[in-house]
């Protein structure tokens, strides 16, 4: 029922000898890394659960609406955590480069605060469209994503053509976009936004629904299950090792089990009373006695994230590109005498970051449904902190896109449980540099074990 591991007698010898959780690893080839971010995640968001419960005097099992683990707690954590999910997945090229960017939440403040203008004053009262009219969020957004790509063009020049260090260009961006995001409207906010750029951010309006949601799973497991086949299919073809057939059944249920999980818990989190009421006379509907149940189900922000991560990882992983930043920078040196432009490269990289922080300024604005000069302040430190967390090695040449958005997510959690404990601001910034300094160092540590 099992193909072998490996066809030399050597290596079978060798995974013998392995202990049962070694040879367990081997078989189903589980990032060991990945495998401790997921326990560490699960471990703050029971810690949380645990001392969330013991201050409001109730059972943790109980799962009280006023403690972490329930469904809205977790689906309003989803979509908070998706604006710095994704940045963090261009970060991590800008990491595996042996550069960083400093100035991706302040771009982030300028670009929200452009689209937002462009919504209120200058597609309305400069070109005339009307309120409501569709092509204003999508030429917002537009204007936004052009924004962004010029930022991280003109960055990415100064520090590939130029030679200016990228700590130093970024630091000075950190400073330049976000005193012209004041400059834009002196300092004002900017509300309300367009009605459908609104959906972008969340909320009962921007979620799915129900039924799209298990619509979306079940073909988000029908993908997974012939990504496995295809795999398998591609090892026959030249040759490779096998993973044994319980070990692809296992990662298949596991990864199904954990969509399925979270399709669950979207779709237990119900609309608030008064929009429930305000929706079903707007539509006819009697609401019974027991009230009306309409689940949100998947936030758009989140599916948004989902689909940013896939094509980066497809980016990163199949594409000449995404092999090129990953010679780079393994050695720089090596990769400049094969032959690659590495300066474009660069340069592409910034740009790519500038995209995926215009994407985030639209994600962030449309959650808040406003555009404030306070948008994105100190995302850039999150951000970094989800790539490194996620595994992005600071000496370049190595990290994931999966592994970001889970540091995302990890420090996400954080920065939720915290707020919901009532813990001051300064107090978390403590925690979060703590954090980002504990997870380098134990990225050193791995790195010199390896």
């Amino acid at each position: 029922m099992t193909d072998t591991t490996s066809n030399v007698p050597a290596d079978r010898a060798r995974t013998t000898e392995l202990s049962p959780i070694g040879r367990f690893l081997k078989a189903t080839e589980i990032d060991t890394r990945m495998l401790g971010m997921i326990g560490a995640l699960l471990l703050i968001w029971v810690g949380l659960q645990v001392i969330s419960s013991l201050r409001l005097g109730v059972n943790p099992f109980d799962f009280d609406s006023r403690t972490f683990l329930t469904a809205r707690n977790l689906w309003n954590l989803s979509v908070q955590a998706s604006a710095v999910a994704i940045m963090a997945t261009g970060m991590v090229l800008v990491i595996v480069m042996r550069n960083i960017d400093l100035s991706v939440g302040s771009a982030e403040g300028l670009i929200g605060m452009v689209m937002g203008f462009a919504q209120v004053h200058f597609l309305v009262k400069a070109i005339g469209l009307e309120l409501g009219n569709p092509w204003i969020w999508a030429l917002a957004l537009v204007i936004g994503i052009t924004l962004g790509l010029l930022i991280g063009a003109l960055q990415g020049f100064v520090i590939a053509y130029m030679e200016v260090p990228a700590f130093i260009v970024t630091l000075g961006g950190l400073l330049v976009w976000r005193g012209a995001a004041w400059w834009v409207t002196s300092g004002q906010t900017i509300a309300p936004l367009d009605a459908t750029f609104q959906l972008m951010g969340g909320g009962p309006q921007g979620a799915i629904g129900a039924t799209w949601s298990w619509i979306v799973g079940l073909v988000a497991c029908l993908a997974v299950v012939l990504l496995l086949l295809r795999g398998r299919q591609q090892r026959k073809r030249f040759k490779f090792p096998l993973r044994p057939l319980w070990a692809e059944a296992f990662l298949g249920t596991v990864t199904c089990g954990v969509i399925l999980g979270a399709i669950w818990i979207a779709n237990s989190y119900p609309w608030p009373i008064g929009i429930v009421r305000r929706y079903a006379e707007a539509n006819g509907i009697t609401v019974p006695e027991g009230g009306l149940f309409i689940a949100h189900g998947i936030a758009i922000p989140v599916l948004i994230a989902v689909a940013v991560g896939i094509v980066m990882t497809f980016v990163t992983n199949r594409t000449r590109f995404g092999r090129y930043v990953f010679a780079i920078g393994g050695n720089p040196e090596a990769a400049n005498l094969a032959g690659i432009n590495t300066r474009w490269i660069t340069m592409k990289v910034f740009m790519i970051m500038g995209v995926l922080a215009a994407i985030s300024a639209a994600v962030s604005s449309a959650r808040l449904n406003s555009a404030t000069n306070s948008l994105g302040t100190l995302d850039e430190l999150l951000v970094i902190a989800a790539a490194v967390i996620g595994g992005t090695s600071l000496a370049g040449g190595s990290g994931t896109v999966a592994g970001a958005m889970l540091g995302a997510l990890l420090m996400q959690s954080l920065q939720s449980g915290m707020v919901l404990l009532n813990i001051d601001t300064p107090l978390q910034n403590i925690v979060v540099g703590l954090v980002l300094v504990v997870a380098v160092w134990l990225d050193t540590l791995y790195r010199k074990r390896v």
